[in-house]
């Protein structure tokens, strides 16, 4: 089936979702590398609050190059002319990127419960502590952020399966 109005229409806001989405998650790598990166230089290298910052910085190093990635890779006016295969294919391809990540992401929260539990026989437990409260902040947001995008998003699956019909 050739694209017509109504699928290019569909794609178009499938694509600026995605945009937005990549932005949504930059702006929270921003915020955690401005505030964690302040706080990481003005916390003792012994305690927990400094472990916490240091693994926040990495981590939102990780999701800044993610989101300015994903920026990249979005193209809402390069999407017109898909066909319907082509849309479905697209659409379904990110849903599972999406759900991917949000296993990730339940990983990321089982390896915080993890890091929290190690410290009590660890050798410097307010590392264990420190990064253990980090990791669970940040895989907790992005579970919320992947599921709350992924069912967002699939509002577009019916819409197109709609134009097949």
């Amino acid at each position: 089936m050739p694209a017509t109005p109504a699928l290019n229409l569909i794609n178009h806001a499938r694509e600026l979702l995605a945009e937005r989405g990549m932005a949504v998650l930059g702006a929270w790598a921003l915020l955690n590398l401005v505030v964690s990166g302040y706080h990481v230089a003005r916390t003792d290298a012994r305690t927990a609050p400094h472990h916490f910052h240091l693994m926040n910085v990495a981590w939102n190093v990780v999701n800044t190059l993610i989101a300015v990635w994903g920026l990249l890779q979005a193209h809402p006016q390069q999407v017109v002319g898909l066909t319907l295969p082509e849309s479905l294919a697209a659409q379904s391809h990110f849903e599972n990127v999406l759900l991917l990540n949000a296993g990730l992401d339940v990983g990321y929260l089982a390896i915080g419960r993890w890091l929290q539990s190690r410290a009590a026989t660890a050798e410097r437990p307010e590392r264990m502590v420190g990064y253990g409260h980090s990791v669970l902040l940040q895989g907790g947001f992005l579970l919320l952020f992947d599921l709350s995008f992924y069912l967002v998003y699939h509002r577009y699956a019916a819409q197109l399966l709609a134009l097949g019909i």
